[in-house]
């Protein structure tokens, strides 16, 4: 079941474009991505699920129904550009912002004391906002963000400014919520992230949808029949047993590690043509080399979203020559 669905999305500002029909669904209790370059149109579409403006034409449905006001106390949204109040204390702030949410004062603050200590900010409490570093305010801002255990979470570059451990905590945190039914929508750049945590993804460039589906299947929609074979033996031979039916696209010889008769430990990444299949390739080598290991390489998602902007910047440029 999907939990969020937009439906031909179309926002455009004055002479602008910012969302052309675009149209994404993000399945209940996933961890969505939502990706694209700087100006793309992922933070407008955030800020219409949120209902901070409103899209000239299309719908969103949320848990199949009709996205309204009601549904905002079930949608937590950490935004890309933090908004605390500096002169407040940060005790006296989550309560205020928990109450927003509809948390009762008393259960606002029995959760955000297992939250501080969770976060080893204890003796933050009765600091001012002004007090903490960037990385120390976002994690104040993140706890905001989930501590009403919201059924939607959306997070605009979650990990933007912590350093490597803190980003570790957030990102085990957004696993940790996922497993307990939270559905996560991230939108972040960096790619990592994205295979380590997401189940599906949307890339969304020139204002409209160019790419969507899980994770696991886009990454073998656009795999290039290419595997990595590790060996010992002898590289000139494997290179000449490839013959026309493989293609030698990386080799690697590692001489400081001989192992008698010429023979070396050896890595070398393979293109199958002619519809050859991995057997074929194990076949074909065997007789001369003995293997170590061998695995399919698939693309990246970075390779994959490089890929797909590059394409959809060319066909865009040649509909605006037209």
């Amino acid at each position: 079941m999907d939990i969020l669905y937009a439906q031909e999305i179309v926002k455009r500002f004055s002479n602008h474009t910012a969302l052309d029909k675009v149209s994404v669904s993000v399945p209940e209790k996933s961890i969505f991505g939502l990706l694209g370059p700087n100006g793309a149109g992922k933070t407008t579409l955030i800020r219409i699920i949120n209902q901070i403006t409103a899209p000239d034409s299309g719908q969103v449905f949320f848990g199949g129904e009709k996205l309204s006001p009601r549904h905002t106390e079930q949608i937590g949204y950490l935004p890309e550009e933090r908004g605390l109040y500096k002169k407040m204390k940060v005790g006296e702030q989550c309560l205020y912002l928990a109450q927003l949410k509809g948390l009762k004062k008393y259960d606002a603050q029995k959760k955000l004391r297992k939250w501080f200590e969770k976060f080893e900010m204890d003796d933050w409490w009765d600091k001012k906002v002004e007090e903490l570093s960037k990385g120390m305010q976002q994690k104040v801002q993140f706890v905001v963000t989930v501590l009403h255990e919201p059924r939607v979470l959306i997070l605009d570059e979650p990990f933007s400014g912590f350093d490597p451990i803190n980003a570790n905590l957030i990102k085990n945190e957004i696993l940790d919520l996922k497993a307990k039914g939270s559905t996560i929508l991230l939108s972040t750049h960096n790619m990592n992230s994205v295979e380590e945590l997401c189940d599906h993804i949307a890339l969304i460039n020139n204002a409209k949808t160019i790419l969507h589906g899980s994770v696991r299947e886009i990454r073998r929609q656009y795999k290039a029949n290419t595997y990595e074979i590790e060996f010992t033996g002898n590289l000139m031979t494997f290179t000449k047993a490839l013959f026309k039916d493989f293609e030698l696209l990386e080799k690697q010889d590692d001489t400081s590690s001989p192992f008698g008769g010429g023979l070396t430990h050896c890595k070398a990444k393979v293109k199958l043509l002619y519809d050859k299949s991995p057997n074929d390739l194990l076949n074909t080598v065997l007789p001369f080399v003995q293997i170590l290991g061998f695995r399919e390489i698939l693309p990246s998602m970075n390779d994959i979203f490089i890929s797909k902007v590059k394409e959809n910047e060319m066909g865009h440029s040649v509909n605006l020559t037209e």
